[in-house]
């Protein structure tokens, strides 16, 4: 037991390092060769901050445990609403969103829903998968052209910019933090999904309470920290690009990218109960972006409260589900 508590707390630590690393390295690299903010911004931040779930899921999916790596994306959707804007909103209330940032919720809800819809078979398939990564690059390229035609619209800029606020003294260290964090993550991931796999078995809880609950939030660190950062500094549209981008990224690029590489097995509690739950934290933040002005520390209290309170549920009715 102790030997997999070890493991999941190295795996933890490797995931936070090894993803902050490796988007700050290609943030570097990039800016040095002479890419875009706004390509940085919406490729290699969105793609970075991602690569932990990604790594996780397309490892449990491989070692045969596809509630993991379908509960890793459904969780950590969850709590980057609940958890990540709750956190934020509680440090400084969130306000003065762009309506890019509607947008992009907008897009979030409506991929949410496509999962929603996805898991109501009993297998999600690779054709499936195909289907979202297309989806992806059909996204990709409109946000890049409507963020370029919209002066004002600067939110995949100002993502870029988080990163760069720490400069890198040498020039060396840019290509030694991308590589040594990608290193890192797939080190990481794998004593993740070993230790917390066990751990389960040991005490019974299955596996897609870990990947919802434990797994989720592990691979949620690297926007965690981003989003405490920006709400400190008051860059509320960091915040929410980080939260929604991830969320987006999380269905169409790591369950796209898992499911093209391994199919998974759709079991009833995700049709029943955690993808709906994904589908309203959704259609929660869109709600509040569209209808309010601010998420204030009440609705951050609020955010917190439901997510504990979700946690608690996973852990009282998981073996039941």
């Amino acid at each position: 037991m102790l030997h997999d508590l070890l493991l999941v707390a190295a795996g933890l630590v490797l995931l936070f390092f090894g993803g902050e690393g490796l988007v700050r390295g290609s943030v570097a690299i990039a800016e040095r060769l002479g890419i875009s903010k706004l390509l940085i911004g919406l490729l290699i931040v969105g793609f970075g901050t991602s690569t932990p779930e990604l790594l996780v899921s397309v490892n449990a999916a491989l070692d045969g445990t596809p509630e993991i790596a379908l509960g890793n994306v459904v969780g950590s959707n969850i709590a980057n609403v609940l958890l990540i804007v709750g956190v934020a909103a509680v440090i400084t209330p969130i306000l003065g969103w762009d309506r890019t940032a509607v947008r992009e919720a907008l897009v979030a809800t409506l991929v949410s829903l496509a999962a929603f819809a996805l898991v109501q078979g009993e297998v999600i398939t690779r054709m499936e998968g195909i289907a979202m990564l297309v989806v992806l690059a059909g996204y990709l390229f409109s946000s890049y052209w409507l963020e370029k035609r919209d002066r004002e619209a600067k939110t995949f800029q100002h993502e870029a910019e988080e990163f760069e606020e720490i400069p890198l003294s040498r020039p060396w260290l840019a290509p030694v933090l991308a590589i040594g964090g990608i290193v890192a993550l797939v080190f990481g991931a794998d004593m993740l999904v070993e230790g917390a796999v066990n751990i389960a078995r040991d005490f019974g809880v299955p596996d897609a309470v870990i990947g919802l609950s434990l797994v989720a939030i592990g691979t949620s660190l690297p926007e965690l920290a981003t989003a405490i950062v920006a709400a400190i500094r008051r860059h509320s549209d960091v915040v929410l690009g980080n939260v929604i981008g991830s969320n987006i990224f999380n269905i169409l690029a790591i369950l796209g990218v898992t499911v093209v590489i391994q199919p998974i097995e759709v079991t009833a509690r995700f049709r029943d109960i955690d993808t709906p739950v994904m589908l309203g934290a959704a259609l929660l933040l869109l709600a509040l972006l569209f209808a309010t002005k601010s998420i204030g520390r009440l609705w951050g209290a609020l955010m917190l409260a439901a997510y504990a309170a979700y946690i608690v549920f996973l852990f009282s009715n998981g073996t039941g589900a």
